[in-house]
């Protein structure tokens, strides 16, 4: 099959499913999205369930592509336009950070992309996660993607040069995730009321709350 093709079917979905929500999701949704022809998507993933899978499989590999970039990219570039922290492991690819000044950029990097070009990806994985809690085989194909950002997360720290004892990971962690609906909202008040109107702030005080005296 043509790759580039299944590429785009890919990325189709995952339009159809951040736009429409789960139940939007049909082969006819994604044929249009994609602009090919109608039964297009049918001959690539024969089954709605195959184009769930192929959906979060495409947001996984577009989270990992993102996070080594922004992992690879100078300290002043980590903290402007970048990723969706979350869905996926991946920020802790890579030497790391050095430092906590570095972490705390390149965190604010990956939450800033939430509310913006990883906007589509964040709220299609989130479609998928509702979708999981009915559909047991996709949970598993889910569950190694969400538990291996808490492995990933106490790799940064180390690599910073920060405590990284799992509690403080998954603190870390959650926090993080904790953060994206918030900022897929963009609801002012809440924004301002849980320091999401200020991400660079927003990770410097948070890396002092879980490391404490080391961050600074």
């Amino acid at each position: 099959m043509n790759q580039d093709r299944r590429d785009r079917l890919r990325d189709a979905a995952i339009a159809v499913l951040a736009r429409e929500g789960g139940r939007g999701l049909t082969h006819r949704a994604v044929d249009a999205a994609a602009a090919v022809p109608t039964g297009t998507a049918k001959n690539y993933f024969p089954t709605r369930d195959a184009l769930l899978r192929a959906a979060a499989e495409r947001c996984a590999e577009q989270y990992h592509a993102l996070a080594e970039a922004l992992a690879e990219a100078r300290p002043e570039q980590g903290a402007g336009p970048g990723a969706g922290a979350g869905p996926a492991s991946g920020p802790g690819a890579g030497a790391g950070p050095a430092d906590a000044t570095r972490l705390a950029a390149l965190l604010a990097g990956l939450l800033r992309n939430t509310a913006g070009p990883g906007r589509i990806r964040v709220l299609a994985y989130l479609e998928l996660q509702a979708e999981a809690a009915r559909r047991p085989w996709l949970a598993a194909l889910l569950d190694p993607l969400a538990a291996a950002d808490f492995a990933a997360h106490a790799h940064l720290l180390r690599t910073a040069g920060l405590p990284a004892k799992p509690e403080r990971a998954r603190a870390l962690t959650l926090a993080l995730h904790g953060a994206i609906p918030h900022l897929l909202t963009g609801a002012p008040a809440t924004l301002a009321a849980a320091g999401l109107d200020d991400l660079d702030r927003f990770t410097r005080e948070l890396l002092a709350a879980v490391c404490g005296e080391e961050t600074r």
